[in-house]
């Protein structure tokens, strides 16, 4: 794309997206000038539009996947070409009603009891524990971890969007963290990599996670986002208010949180329906 391609990660950067955002931008662009063997802007409208549909009929991409592909598009030709709705315009894209599984108990402590590798358990119990995201879990360091018995905190620094927030440390991550903290003696990263100079890459992170669910019997493809979701159904049916459980995973809107939060059938069936109330008056 050459001097495209500047001028495109030069507005992302000024917009202050992420390292992660900008890579996945550069790659849906990158893949739609490959397609055609031409410039994006030497891509029609009409060229566009069947890409998509060849995404979403034909490699069946992932919901996600291909909302990437169109907020790259929308991003690059309305804000950095500048093309107006004559030129380019594709339609908004519905969010999937299906949600997330969300395990039990005493499957997420199986997942987080799977591996022997001192590291992974850590980590794992970590996401869990305080309803981290991989991005989140895997740029810990040392000083964010607030053990003092006043605090048990755990700091997260530029979580999506950019937002600093605390959230829960787990009396059980923290024994295993200091146990892991005996035998590895990490230096900066909490969780580092090959080089221990480096963090744990989000690819690792999610591998550890996938493993240890087939090292139990789970062979649905649930990614390691699912234990985010499990903290935060866990600590509704706890009685958690939902106004916290937001506060924790370091949402911005209500409603974001209230997706995360399933209730489970043994949940459900504590509930009395307002109908057998009516005898009870």
């Amino acid at each position: 794309m050459g001097e495209l391609r500047d001028r495109f990660r030069q507005h992302m950067v000024l917009r202050g997206f992420s390292g992660r955002t900008i890579e996945a931008y550069e790659a849906a662009m990158d893949d739609l000038a490959r397609v055609y063997e031409r410039s994006p802007d030497q891509i029609t409208n009409e060229e566009i539009h069947q890409h998509l549909c060849h995404l979403i009929q034909v490699r069946k991409l992932a919901w996600s996947t291909i909302n990437v592909r169109f907020t790259a598009y929308r991003l690059f030709y309305q804000k950095v070409m500048g093309w107006k709705e004559t030129r380019f315009s594709i339609p908004a894209r519905g969010r999937p009603h299906t949600r997330p599984h969300v395990f039990d108990r005493q499957t997420v402590q199986k997942i987080l009891e799977a591996h022997r590798n001192l590291k992974h358990r850590a980590m794992l119990t970590m996401v869990y524990g305080s309803g981290l995201r991989v991005s989140e879990v895997t740029a810990l360091r040392i000083r964010h971890i607030e053990s003092a018995p006043d605090r048990m905190l755990v700091r997260v620094e530029s979580g999506k969007g950019h937002k600093d927030r605390y959230t829960l440390l787990s009396r059980q991550a923290l024994e295993l963290l200091r146990e892991y903290w005996r035998k590895y003696r990490p230096v900066d990263w909490l969780f580092f990599g090959f080089d221990r100079q480096k963090p744990l890459s989000i690819v690792a992170a999610q591998h550890i996670y996938g493993n240890a669910c087939r090292k139990i019997g789970i062979k649905e493809g649930h990614g390691i986002h699912t234990l985010r979701h499990c903290f935060a159904t866990h600590l509704l049916e706890a009685g958690v208010s939902l106004l916290t459980i937001k506060r924790l995973l370091g949402h911005s809107a209500l409603a974001t949180t209230a997706g995360y939060c399933h209730l489970t059938p043994v949940h459900l069936q504590a509930v009395r329906s307002p109908a057998d109330l009516l005898h009870d008056q």
